[in-house]
């Protein structure tokens, strides 16, 4: 409770009750001197007026605009007691919150050592000449660093996500884990289906944190600076061709550093080969180690 209203609970004690100042005061916790001290008149009224009148105007002004606003019309104030105003008046713009996931504690992958059994998935944006926005999904192989698909598409619904891992195993088989994030695409019934189907488990990462899933999330960065902000595209033909071509020398052709600087697909062939019917992490790791010397 303010002063001002202090004082007149106090009015109303020693009127309708008939108490002393002395006791009345001390029941509100109230200074005497308070309690006699004349309000005065408020000198901000005009200016009171002046911000309800922009608010209901302007509703999206904050208060450092109806500063400039109140000053380009002629009034002489100064921003500090604008906004003091402005906050006693209640004007402040609500903050837009962010919508906030459901989520439950991930426990963070091993490192991982074995070619097609770990793979990540992430959405890339961008615009045709025509502005016309279109998406791609990449898809890679967390050991090898290969790009095994980038699917470019106007929209990606539940069962054109799920077609393009199903191309890929065509040639490769299915991995054990698919690491992805929290977007309406990847949470849909289709892709939980199909992930049930094939015996793949869905590791989502934590909302807000895609550091989780940085393999991928790096190649996206390296795909936009080398292909998408070096290319105008007219169509999604256009894009798609474009694409693959890219795709092609990036597996083929251009050396990845933490693969010793040679190209994903070759370190793939040379880990196949190191790699008889059994899983075996050890010589992936040799060969990690022999390449970076």
């Amino acid at each position: 409770m303010k002063p001002a209203a202090r004082r007149v609970a106090a009015l109303h004690l020693r009127n309708g009750f008939g108490v002393s100042e002395r006791r009345a005061t001390r029941v509100l916790k109230l200074h005497r001197s308070t309690a006699r001290y004349p309000a005065r008149p408020d000198r901000s009224q005009g200016l009171r007026e002046s911000l309800r009148r922009l608010a209901s105007e302007c509703p999206r002004y904050g208060y450092r605009m109806m500063a400039d606003r109140l000053r380009y019309e002629g009034l002489c104030v100064n921003y500090k007691r604008v906004h003091r105003v402005y906050w006693e008046e209640g004007l402040q713009l609500a903050k837009r919150r962010r919508k906030r996931l459901r989520s439950v504690p991930r426990q963070p992958l091993p490192e991982v050592q074995v070619v097609n059994s770990r793979w990540s998935a992430d959405f890339v944006h961008d615009m045709f000449g025509d502005g016309r926005r279109f998406r791609v999904l990449n898809v890679m192989d967390n050991c090898s660093r290969e790009c095994l698909a980038s699917d470019a598409s106007g929209s990606f619904p539940g069962h054109l996500v799920v077609r393009v891992p199903d191309g890929i195993a065509e040639k490769r088989g299915y991995p054990d884990v698919l690491v992805i994030d929290n977007g309406p695409e990847f949470r849909g019934r289709e892709m939980d289906a199909w992930a049930c189907r094939h015996g793949v488990r869905l590791h989502f990462i934590d909302p807000g944190k895609p550091v989780q899933n940085a393999f991928v999330e790096s190649f996206n960065n390296k795909f936009r600076s080398e292909c998408l902000n070096t290319h105008w595209f007219t169509d999604l033909v256009d894009a798609r061709a474009t694409i693959a071509i890219w795709r092609r020398e990036y597996n083929e052709r251009r050396p990845h550093s933490s693969l010793g600087g040679i190209p994903p697909a070759a370190f793939a062939r040379r880990a196949a080969a190191l790699r008889p019917a059994a899983r075996t992490t050890v010589r992936l790791v040799r060969l990690r180690r022999m390449l970076s010397r």
